[in-house]
């Protein structure tokens, strides 16, 4: 049985679209089953229904601080659709403790950089200031903290000093679309696990231009 899985996005749905992409295959151990957006005018939600997935907006606007206030509304569609996985793909709104402690081991999101490193905003920017060598993208667990929780995968290019963060994002969202639906894959098909403040799945190597691990 393949599992249900939301996809909540605030803008253009890059990674939105790289899940719907890998979750048509028959073998994808999920099916993308509905795309929320807190914004009506999220370009995502155009490119979800040309892909024929069901879409929902659910505009955060109308309830200000009240972030409880709109989560009971988000939660109750995702009860209604029988939603059991959750991944962020620019959802720019946070969460609640409580919301993000009810979906904890079943929320993923993705961040631009190789976490710890570069949190926030601008991570491109930061590790160009840095001057890292390596660079690249992480998919973990969301927790009440912003851009942390436990790391599933991370995939990264070598940084160039001729890289503008325009030209390091650029590179960089290649393996985001890689290492996102195999993040969920492992999800799925339960091959990863929580220890602690640590996730444990399978060992992983590099292949071609990316170093990703684990690998799927």
């Amino acid at each position: 049985m393949k599992r249900r899985v939301a996809i909540l996005i605030s803008g253009r749905g890059s990674n939105m679209a790289a899940l719907i992409r890998a979750a048509a295959a028959s073998d994808f151990p999920a099916e993308i089953a509905v795309v929320i957006s807190n914004r009506a005018d999220a370009a995502g939600l155009e490119r979800a229904g040309q892909s024929g997935i069901p879409t929902l907006v659910i505009e955060s606007k109308p309830f200000g601080r009240d972030r409880a206030g709109f989560e009971a509304v988000l939660q109750a569609a995702l009860d209604e659709r029988g939603i059991e996985l959750i991944c962020l793909a620019g959802f720019m709104r946070l969460f609640t403790a409580d919301f993000v402690r009810r979906w904890y081991g079943r929320m993923l999101n993705i961040h631009p950089s190789l976490l710890p490193s570069f949190p926030g905003l601008d991570p491109h920017g930061q590790a160009l200031r840095a001057g890292v060598k390596i660079s690249g993208a992480t998919v973990h667990f969301v927790i009440p903290e912003t851009d942390a929780g436990p790391i599933v995968m991370q995939g990264a290019v070598a940084v160039s000093d001729h890289d503008t963060p325009d030209t390091l994002s650029e590179r960089i969202l290649e393996v985001e679309h890689r290492i996102y639906p195999e993040a969920l894959r492992l999800l799925a098909t339960g091959r990863v696990r929580l220890d602690g403040d640590l996730c444990r799945s399978e060992a992983g190597a590099g292949v071609g231009n990316f170093l990703i691990s684990p690998l799927a």
